[in-house]
Order: C-alpha cells, then structure tokens, then sequence
C-alpha cells in the first residue's frame, strides 16, 4: 500500500501564495487515507513535505516540479509518488499517482485534525507516578506511568488490583500509540476510575527507557522487561493481586508470565493461540482475501521469505509454539478477540487457546462482533482502517475486563 518512509531533498523556491497546509482524503477503493501537503516558507524559500496521518507519517519531504501561486507538482523518490494540482475555487485539485496508478485527490486548506474522543485529557482526577524499573540480567532500564485508582486507600492495599500493560509486536512507547490511537492511555484511565491500578511503560529504548538490546531481540527478551514490572509491583506492596494484560505479542508474554506462577490473573488481547509461521501465512490470506487479491500464501513459502530469515525477532517468532506456555497457565484468564481481526485471527487462535488452557471456572474467553485488532468497530478489518477510525478502543471491552477483574477480587486464594 502507500508506504511513505523515504526522505528527498526538497528543491528550493522562493515563494508561492500556496504557503500553509491543505488537506484532502485519497480514497483508493474500499481504503480511505487522510493526507496533508505542507508548504512551508523556510529560510527565504519554500518546502514542500507530505503528512500521512493514517499511517502514522510525517514530514515527509516533497521534490518540486514545479510551484506557482496556482499550481504544483511534486514526487517522492523511493515510493513512486507523484502529485499534480491546480488551484480551482480555492481548492487544489488533482491527481495522485503511484507506481503506475493514478487517483484524483482534491486538496483543502486546513491542516487535518485527528479525533480521538476517548482519549483523556489532563489534569486527571487520580494520582500518577512516573517510576522507573529494571531488568538486570538484560541490562535494561524500563520508564512507565503507574496510575493509582480515583479512590486508593494505602491502609488497604489488598483491596486494590492491579495489572501491568504490555505492548505488541514493534518499540511503542507506554500508551501503545499507533496511529494517533493511544489505547493504553485510554485503558488505564478507565480501570482508574473502576478502583483499577495499572502500571504502563515504554518498551525497551524508546520514549524514556534506556539500555537493552533490540536488534537482535526476540520475545523472551521483552517478556523478562515485563517479568522486572510484575517483580516491581510485588515489591512496592501497594496492591493486591497482580496480573498483567497483554495486546498481540504482549499476549503471548501474558502467557509466558502466567505459565511461570508469576501473575495472579491475565488478560490475553489478541492474543497468539497457533504458532508463529501458521499465524503468520493465516493473517497473510486474510489480508490479501480482504483486499480482494488471491490467498495464496503457505506457512512453506512465508518460512523461505529472504527478508522474514534476516530478522531475528521474526525467526524466533515463526518457530514460537504457544501451546507450552497455554497448557501451563493455571491463574485465572480472559482471553478476547475481534471477529474482523485479520492479524491474529479469532476463529484460528481463540479456539486454540480454549482448547489448551488448563480448566479454571474463572476462565474467560470471548468474541466481539464487528472488532479488528485493536478492538476497535471496523468494517472490514484491514489494518489500514485503524487510523481512519475515531474509535480507539470498544467500550464493550473496557467494561468487561473491568467487571471480570473485579470478580476475582472474592476468589479465595
């Protein structure tokens, strides 16, 4: 799809009347992709760089063709990407081409505004803390956010839980933003004010997190951070039961940590039910079905993929069974998927899951009708929605991992 990574030289030009941002949405078929022009006087002269907000892309520098006060035309080496408009009634109108393939895209002057109406915004009625712990063994320092409830009273500490966020697959920072969704942000604001504690933190070398490798790492090496934030919260003795909520690979951590008798009780987002090169081939069809091309990938062809052998997370990760970590969990587990998830998807590894945890009556697992991988209500399900809606996370699902966290809080142990 439009994949705008690479970074040109921007020719100069002295000035245009088209100074400003101008904004439009590209639709391509059943996909629809905000994007922004910028035209910026810089220096004495003009430069010309592209937004993609969707997809989580800014920035971009633009080489001029041509620039007038009425008209441009620029392109981005690298991608392919060509764009030429006129000024017509105050709008820039146009076409968009791309390796070969021509769309028309009609400019307004405005910069383009994200909503996200579920994202809170400070002061916030509760108490946080920025804390910091360590994994020692991979000489690694996590920063995070612990949030206290809206009502904590530090003479009971039993009577509160809590539960520590881990991200997905890739280096988030603490509120597992992408797309301008920051869905962990959203997540511990709500337990907050449900009298859930959580404890969130960047991934190793990003936002404030120091040390650590990440070249070569795989998930066991994010799953001992992980293990160093439950180890934190059992030695602070602020709370009560612990356990830790993991979206995608965080899930899959969950599971090892639960697996390990080192959790009281896990929340599995998304999780991975099937081993990796399965999942992996599954999610590629489903993807390329949904977007209307021929499923064709095997967990063979994915397996001899040149570019998946040169990367050490992704060669652990096409070999990683979960079944061993799943048998193995005995704490209490809600285990939850999307019905239009097309990265894990739910009828593939949800039933897995089901299949192999250990029988517990606290157990957990569910469905949602019309939710993708970020839990969000979509219409097909392709990732390249998930910017597109306002949604960050269902709040159908926020209420049910509260109440479920809340019934354990009676369970003898």
């Amino acid at each position: 799809m439009f994949l705008l990574t690479v970074t040109t030289h921007a020719q100069v030009q002295p000035t245009t009347a088209l100074v400003g941002s101008w904004n439009g949405k590209l639709n391509v078929g059943a996909i629809s992709l905000a994007l922004v022009l910028n035209f910026e006087q810089k220096d004495g002269y003009v430069v010309v760089t592209l937004d993609s907000p969707d997809q989580g892309a800014k920035g971009i520098s633009a080489y001029k063709d041509y620039l007038s006060d009425d008209s441009v035309s620029v392109h981005i080496d690298g991608v392919a990407i060509n764009y030429c408009a006129k000024l017509k009634d105050g709008k820039l109108v146009g076409t968009f081409t791309q390796h070969g393939q021509s769309f028309p895209l009609v400019l307004e002057r405005g910069t383009y505004e994200v909503r996200r109406p579920q994202e809170p915004k400070a002061p916030f009625p509760y108490k946080t803390e920025e804390v910091t712990f360590r994994n020692e063994q991979d000489g690694v320092t996590l920063a995070g956010t612990l949030t206290y409830p809206l009502v904590y009273d530090p003479q009971q500490p039993k009577q509160t839980p809590v539960v520590l966020l881990v991200t997905g697959s890739g280096q988030q920072n603490r509120d597992e933003e992408l797309m301008q969704h920051k869905p962990f942000l959203v997540i511990a604001d709500y337990f907050a004010r449900q009298g859930i504690a959580t404890l969130r933190y960047d991934d190793r070398a990003t936002g404030k997190s120091q040390g650590g490798e990440v070249r070569n790492a795989t998930t066991l090496d994010f799953m001992r951070d992980a293990a160093a934030g439950i180890d934190y919260l059992r030695k602070l003795k602020k709370f009560g039961i612990i356990g830790v909520l993991g979206h995608s690979e965080g899930g899959s951590i969950a599971f090892m940590l639960g697996a390990q008798k080192k959790v009281d009780y896990l929340i599995s987002l998304a999780s991975p039910g099937v081993k990796g090169d399965t999942l992996l081939a599954a999610q590629a069809n489903r993807i390329l079905e949904l977007s209307g091309q021929p499923a064709t990938m095997t967990v063979e062809s994915f397996r001899q993929d040149p570019t998946a052998q040169q990367m050490p997370w992704m060669q652990w990760f096409i070999d990683y069974d979960p079944s061993t970590d799943i048998r193995k969990t005995r704490c209490p587990v809600f285990a939850l998927n999307g019905d239009r998830d097309s990265q894990v998807i739910a009828e593939q590894n949800l039933t897995a899951i089901e299949r192999l945890l250990p029988q517990n009556k606290h157990h957990c697992l569910k469905i949602y009708s019309e939710l993708n991988h970020l839990f969000q209500h979509a219409a097909t399900g392709l990732p390249t929605e998930y910017g597109e809606i306002e949604e960050t996370l269902s709040p159908e699902v926020l209420k049910d991992m509260v109440a479920w966290i809340q019934s354990l809080l009676h369970v003898k142990r």
